[in-house]
């Protein structure tokens, strides 16, 4: 068990750019691709990973220090260190039986797959601690280690049946074929798209307007590396910096505004051969059968509005905490919030204007949770020594991965308290998330009766 153990630390230790290639090359030798192809495929991936990260890491370490400076200047002091994802993680594979939430990834995963319950092959197993994070909330809770396991098996195959119903609209978005995504962060969709339904009916938020539509209205304003010069002025002038400061952040918020979409093309470039190849085989091995690559959500990156979205949330953020009531924690490492816009670039489908008014809408809901889940991260930090902390100090994320299910979910049990609402939040959003579910399947499915018909009518004039 201790050897086991070991081994699969170590393989997570390597982190995603390392680890998830290497299952993708696995992957493609499985399928028949040549060695020369996944070796290549799966590099080029470990250089999309590792220039994303790159680029998050610069606009991070470029803009966190403005918000703070915003932060100092009204004098706000909150009790709750911001760790960020990357503590969170860290503190949840301290957690001592962390290693065993690797096979039961697996093992749901290829179970669901030979039962046909999905066509998603999760490759993204380095974000298990996803699920490590939700089982100690639970054992955090109510003391069960079971019960943990059982709530992330079922975060599992939310997880994949997610996957499976996004991919159509994913593969819209992001141009490429035959991948979803299988982060735990889509899972916020679910709420966003009742909201997402009546913003749709007001006549002027159902219009395209998209990045592309931005620049057909403002021209070189919506140019990317324009765009991210204003946006920076804007955020040093927010934070008081001199001129110089002011200029400098502005060039590294055009740069990393600018290289974004560059990047993503590695992820097409290595994704692509991949995908083919594993088409090819589900098609000799189960006809009629799609298998789906399912990863972390960076291959989504050269979209703009995720960035656009991103940066608008920082301000909106800072302001919540400032003010809301029932917030205790300091928004910090946490301040670049994917796991907001995401979801909503793919509920609306990239509207701008419609993820704006989500991005504002979602943000106190990632205060609210990063500050309930304070207390049992702050004592499994302090028992397990994974993180040390000052003394009367607590700490937790400002941006935890699919809030309002990881908040439910954990919290459910409280119900034997006499605390109805997280049973109440679960309701919801489980029946919010079966019509949404539904609503992309039929999208997918209409789409795929229109490529149909189309083939069949090309088809018919070439016989003609």
């Amino acid at each position: 068990m201790e050897i086991l153990s070991n081994v699969v630390n170590y393989l997570l230790s390597l982190g995603a750019a390392i680890f998830v290639p290497i299952i993708i090359i696995i992957a493609g030798l499985v399928v028949g691709m040549k060695v020369k192809d996944a070796i290549s495929s799966g590099i080029t991936l470990g250089v999309a990973f590792t220039g994303m990260t790159m680029l998050i890491s610069f606009m991070t370490g470029a803009i966190s220090p403005a918000a703070e400076a915003m932060l100092e200047t009204v004098g706000i002091s909150l009790p709750i260190v911001d760790g960020g994802w990357t503590t969170m993680s860290t503190i949840s594979w301290s957690w001592p039986y962390a290693f065993l939430m690797f096979p039961l990834m697996i093992g749901i995963n290829v179970i669901m797959l030979v039962l046909n319950k999905t066509n998603t092959f999760n490759a993204d197993l380095w974000n298990v601690w996803g699920k490590i994070f939700t089982a100690v909330a639970v054992v955090g809770i109510t003391g069960s280690v079971p019960l943990a396991f059982g709530v992330a098996a079922v975060q599992i195959v939310f997880e994949l049946k997610s996957a499976d119903a996004h991919q159509h609209r994913i593969e819209t978005l992001s141009g490429i074929p035959g991948v979803t995504c299988t982060h735990k962060m889509v899972f916020l969709t679910a709420i966003f798209y009742p909201i997402d339904k009546l913003l749709r009916k007001i006549p002027a938020l159902d219009k395209d307007f998209d990045a592309e539509s931005l620049k057909d209205k403002v021209g070189i304003f919506a140019e990317n590396h324009v765009l991210g010069f204003i946006l920076g002025c804007v955020f040093g002038v927010l934070a008081r910096y001199n001129v110089a400061e002011t200029l400098t952040l502005a060039i590294q918020a055009a740069t990393a505004l600018t290289l974004f979409p560059v990047i993503t093309k590695y992820f097409m470039q290595a994704l692509s051969p991949i995908s083919e190849a594993v088409s090819d085989f589900m098609n000799k091995k189960f006809e009629g059968r799609t298998l789906l690559v399912g990863l972390d959500w960076p291959f989504m990156g050269g979209s703009n509005e995720i960035w656009l979205a991103v940066i608008y949330s920082v301000p909106v953020t800072l302001i919540f905490s400032m003010f809301l009531p029932g917030n205790e924690i300091l928004p910090f490492a946490g301040i670049i919030n994917i796991a907001l816009a995401v979801p909503a670039f793919l509920v609306t489908g990239g509207n701008l204007l419609r993820m704006i008014i989500l991005c504002t809408i979602g943000s106190p809901i990632f205060l609210w949770v990063g500050t309930a889940f304070a207390p049992f991260m702050t004592d499994l930090a302090n028992t397990t020594g994974a993180v040390q902390l000052e003394a009367g100090k607590m700490i937790s994320n400002s941006s935890i991965d699919g809030p309002v299910f990881t908040y439910a979910f954990s919290h459910v049990f409280k119900f034997l308290e006499g605390n109805f609402i997280p049973l109440i939040i679960l309701i919801v959003w489980v029946v919010s998330f079966v019509f949404y579910y539904r609503e992309l399947m039929r999208e997918a499915k209409a789409a795929q009766q229109e490529e149909t018909e189309e083939v069949l009518e090309v088809t018919g004039l070439e016989e003609g």
